[in-house]
């Protein structure tokens, strides 16, 4: 039965025509801080669902107070990992599959660090939670980034390592793994075919306005990545619904980056519902 139940999860959770996945994450107040944007927390996930993400990835106590009149519109990820501003490079389990479960959510998300001094011990974590997470059904959603100490930082964003983060999380058994962006469709396409799961990519990583995030996502999925996880970006601006309507039109609807600029563009500043 587990095996028809994280079946039915993963159906949920990615998009019924594309098999791709659109991802919108709100855990980053632990991790990186108090944002002004990430303050009105109520507000701003309903924003980003009326824009009909496939996931919303947010820790546990966040989801009892905020998530329940959301349910059925879209998939809840449950956050059990996190990393702090001083502990940038370390993730420490901090949710169960049990708490997922009853939370009712249709994936697990779980962080991990390669290349420091402590790769073992995250990995090992990692590896504990992908056995319990299979056992009870339920997809494994893994962030998995080489900035440990043991990589120099100007080759955080090589494609080997970036690859090698990849493989280790396909290796413990996880159904999708979140990754940074290696700058260019020809190096991040080596990255998609050193895995047979799927790759998403977050978007703190790429630099530039609205349009480099929209060539990037079309870059990715060009590819062969299976879609994105964005938080800042989605959220960090006075219309998420506009921001995750455009990367819709992008990751579900192929539209061009021309296109979902004008679609962003008539969202934000037109009188239109798309």
């Amino acid at each position: 039965m587990s095996f028809l139940g994280k079946e039915i999860r993963l159906n949920r959770l990615l998009h019924s025509e594309t098999g791709r996945y659109l991802g919108v994450a709100v855990d980053q107040a632990t991790a990186r801080g108090i944002f002004d944007e990430l303050m009105p927390i109520e507000r701003k996930i309903s924003e980003i669902v009326a824009g009909k993400p496939d996931g919303i990835t947010m820790h546990k106590g966040i989801a009892e107070k905020c998530f329940a009149k959301h349910a059925g519109k879209t998939s809840l990820v449950l956050k059990a990992s996190t990393f702090s501003p001083w502990q940038p490079n370390y993730d420490t389990q901090v949710a169960s599959v049990n708490e997922a479960i009853r939370l009712g959510a249709d994936a697990i998300s779980m962080g991990c660090i390669v290349g420091g001094d402590d790769q073992p011990e995250q990995l090992r974590n990692l590896g504990e939670i992908a056995d319990k997470a299979s056992a009870a059904g339920l997809p494994l959603i893994a962030h998995i980034y080489p900035r440990g100490n043991q990589i120099p930082d100007h080759e955080q964003n090589d494609w080997k390592n970036v690859a090698y983060a990849v493989r280790a999380g396909a290796e413990l058994g996880v159904d999708i793994v979140k990754t940074k962006y290696t700058g260019s469709p020809k190096t991040f396409e080596k990255v998609t075919a050193s895995t047979p799961g799927k790759v998403v990519v977050a978007g703190g990583e790429i630099k530039g306005g609205v349009e480099s995030y929209f060539q990037a996502v079309k870059d990715v999925l060009d590819a062969g990545g299976a879609g994105i996880t964005f938080g800042r970006f989605a959220w960090n601006t006075e219309n998420p619904t506009a921001i995750v309507k455009a990367l819709s039109s992008i990751i579900h609807n192929d539209r061009t980056v021309k296109e979902a600029l004008e679609l962003y563009n008539e969202l934000m500043y037109g009188n239109i519902n798309v």
